[in-house]
């Protein structure tokens, strides 16, 4: 289970203006994309969806094939988040790569399956938060779990403690935008001050620096 973000050095993951921040390298791009192929799912909020419309596709031929060596689809499952429903079938997360997963409510059910007309997997969750996420999702056969963002997504999984290994990538630049997105929001986060992550490694990739973190005691977390 990976939590994987790229960030400003001000702690910033995408613009103010909705417009697209630029923060990997192709280096960093590259081994991302590698983590990617090596799990089952990829996991975005709704937000993160009509914003970005993200494809969240292994786009690296070796990787695709390394997959299928393994005996896995060509493409990760991709994985969002609703509580409102408002979610475009016609956008790039449905329109390209692997299978469709939608979370919501279990009264949202009905809505979606006629608003997204049968492009993804629709599934209720049991609870809020990762724990009704990561029990939905283990239903449907997913183990290994890549969360990508954005803010909100983020600051529940962080603030449970539900990861194994946090990838933080930190472009070498600030933004200075107040309102832009950041990679949390206050929260009670399990690792304060005194419980830290451990740190495994900090690697240079192209002008990027990627800190490596393990969670020693994660929860809720399946293996």
């Amino acid at each position: 289970m990976h939590l994987s973000v790229c960030m400003s050095l001000d702690g910033h993951i995408d613009a103010a203006n909705g417009d697209r921040l630029v923060l990997s390298s192709e280096e960093d791009c590259h081994d991302m994309h590698r983590l990617r192929a090596e799990c089952d799912a990829i996991l975005v909020g709704a937000g993160t969806v009509r914003r970005d419309e993200p494809r969240l596709t292994v786009r690296y031929p070796e990787l695709v094939a390394a997959r299928r060596a393994r005996g896995q689809p060509d493409q990760p499952t991709k994985v969002t988040l609703t509580r409102s429903g408002l979610l475009d079938p016609t956008s790039g997360f449905f329109a390209q790569g692997g299978d469709r997963i939608v979370l919501c409510e279990e009264a949202l059910l009905p809505e979606l399956r006629q608003q997204l007309g049968g492009v993804a997997h629709l599934a209720a969750l049991s609870s809020p938060g990762p724990t009704g996420i990561l029990e939905a999702l283990s239903r449907l056969g997913v183990r290994r779990l890549m969360v990508e963002g954005g803010c909100q997504i983020l600051t529940q999984f962080l603030a449970a403690g539900a990861f194994h290994r946090l990838r933080l990538a930190v472009a070498p630049f600030l933004l200075g935008q107040p309102q832009a997105p950041r990679i949390t929001g206050p929260a009670d986060f399990l690792h304060g001050p005194d419980r830290r992550l451990r740190i495994l490694g900090t690697r240079t990739l192209g002008n990027v620096a990627v800190i490596d973190m393990e969670n020693e005691t994660p929860r809720f977390a399946p293996d």
